[in-house]
């Protein structure tokens, strides 16, 4: 009986000591003791390896040693002990601090250890997963970007469709402004009304404009642009806009590279982005607009861009904001003050130029949004000379799938002395032409049928390659690159920007 006993005795000592070398041998893991008030009593080669002290610098000390400062003093340490005692485990993920001083982002476990229902310690697991965090951020990070992208595309669909159909009801409303101001009479009371009609037209048309260019579904006229000139062009008109109490600063270089962008849009985006920099300085400030070339190694983009900056010392945005700033009819502004469409318009006139948007912004000190466009290595071309509005003559071809849109283009070809022949679909037109006496052909892009006004226009081009072809849109993706190829009308137009139009189609 005694021989046993020494037996379990030795057996119980092998089983100890092998255990004591298991957990002092793992590297991965800090496996350690803590007494009932939180001091370290035993230490292994994974918590010397991980946060850096030796047994001999960490036995005897408090393990909120390994707590951040903030920490410490919030007694994050001591709840942690009490929970695993109350609980019977804690566990949490959390910043820990090293011997050094430098921090790594923990896995934590705390056991109590008992003996005869009596607290005697606790067990202590620890392990770092620093690397698995960062991964799993980039991993939420791109599928962010991925979920912003989609919402973005969905967004940019709906806009563009409801502008489409907005634009056709603008083209009437517009064209038929014109008739009617020819037959109304010079009473004051009418004309104020068909006064307001008119503004009211052109209102709708420009922010039916900034959704196309959110959509990046604009009809856009893009060319070498002269970025210096450009803004020089533009500086009083975004002094008059900013007000007495906005001192407007201009950092812009003098060998700034040219870009291939709309004209139009690209001084839309720098108004847009003044005025809203205005609008975060409500007590006055600093707005600075700057220019410069930069290269971007990015997967997304890379090479040679040319930054336009607007930066102010405003209120900033809120980081729950940041990601919406973008989003069509998202304003922070008082109802009546905002449309939400002025950095939907920046954002998607960036992106259908092929470049991108930077934002960075402190809350209490300023935001600095950056439109960010590919350099083009071409001469600047001198401008063309704009044609004036006149009468015409000669037989046109109109092309168009709307009735009341065609009725009204009809109306205002006929009052510049055009003759017109309408009809609905590219098939009919082609029978037309084939009929000989057409001048010119107008067609919309977007129409029904197996061929659509872009279509159409390459196939009169092949076979009738001297016949003029002007086109109308309010939008197209068909119609984003093809701008060298057919001269394109954006819808809605008035009289004098049609006939512009028709003076400038080679004959």
């Amino acid at each position: 009986m005694f021989g046993k006993a020494k037996q379990n005795q030795r057996d119980l000592f092998e089983s100890e000591r092998s255990f004591r070398l298991l957990v002092e041998g793992v590297a991965d893991y800090a496996l350690y003791m803590l007494d009932p008030n939180g001091i370290v009593t035993s230490w292994n080669i994974g918590g010397e390896r991980i946060k850096g002290y030796t047994p001999s610098e960490i036995l005897g000390r408090h393990f909120s040693a390994f707590y951040t400062e903030t920490d410490r003093a919030n007694g994050k340490p001591q709840r942690a002990l009490k929970i695993a005692e109350e609980q019977g485990r804690y566990e949490e993920e959390g910043w820990r601090v090293r011997k050094d001083g430098t921090f790594f982002w923990a896995s934590v476990m705390i056991d109590p250890i008992r003996e005869d229902g009596r607290l005697v310690g606790f067990a202590k697991i620890t392990r770092d997963i620093t690397e698995r965090r960062e991964a799993q951020l980039k991993v939420e990070q791109m599928q962010a970007k991925l979920a912003e992208s989609q919402k973005l595309d969905a967004l940019g669909q709906l806009t563009g469709g409801v502008a489409h159909d907005f634009n056709n009801l603008l083209m009437i409303i517009s064209g038929s402004l014109h008739t009617l101001r020819k037959g109304v009479p010079d009473e004051p009371r009418l004309q104020r009304a068909l006064s307001a009609i008119e503004a009211a037209s052109r209102r709708g048309a420009a922010l039916t404009g900034q959704l196309l260019t959110f959509a990046r579904r604009q009809s856009v006229n893009p060319q070498a642009v002269n970025v210096v000139e450009r803004i020089d062009a533009i500086r009083d008109v975004l002094r008059t806009g900013v007000g007495s109490t906005v001192a407007l600063q201009f950092d812009v270089g003098r060998s700034v590279w040219p870009v291939m962008v709309d004209v139009t849009e690209l001084e839309t985006a720098l108004v847009n982005l003044v005025i809203n920099a205005r609008d975060a300085m409500p007590d006055g400030g600093n707005i600075r607009i700057a220019a410069n070339n930069t290269t971007l190694r990015e997967e997304a983009h890379s090479g040679d861009y040319v930054a336009i900056s607007v930066e102010d010392s405003g209120t900033g945005i809120a980081p729950d904001v940041l990601s919406k700033i973008f989003d069509p009819f998202f304003t922070t502004k008082p109802v009546g003050k905002g449309t939400g469409l002025g950095l939907s318009q920046v954002h998607g006139f960036a992106h259908q130029a092929g470049g991108t948007v930077k934002v960075t912004s402190e809350l209490g000190k300023g935001t600095k949004i950056a439109i960010l466009l590919p350099r083009k290595d071409i001469d600047v071309p001198v401008d063309e000379i704009s044609a004036t509005a006149s009468g015409g003559s000669g037989t046109v071809l109109l092309v168009d799938d709307n009735p009341e849109v065609a009725a009204v283009s009809s109306s205002l070809l006929e009052q510049l002395g055009y003759t017109v022949r309408r009809v609905d679909n590219a098939e009919a037109a082609l029978r037309e032409v084939e009929r000989d006496g057409i001048d010119f052909v107008f067609s919309d892009i977007v129409m029904p049928g197996k061929m659509d006004g872009l279509a159409l226009a390459r196939h009169l081009k092949a076979i009738r390659p001297r016949l003029p072809i002007l086109l109308a849109t309010g939008y197209s993706d068909a119609a984003v690159n093809v701008r060298d190829d057919f001269p394109i009308l954006r819808k809605p137009y008035e009289i004098h920007q049609l006939s512009q139009a028709i003076a400038k189609l080679p004959r």
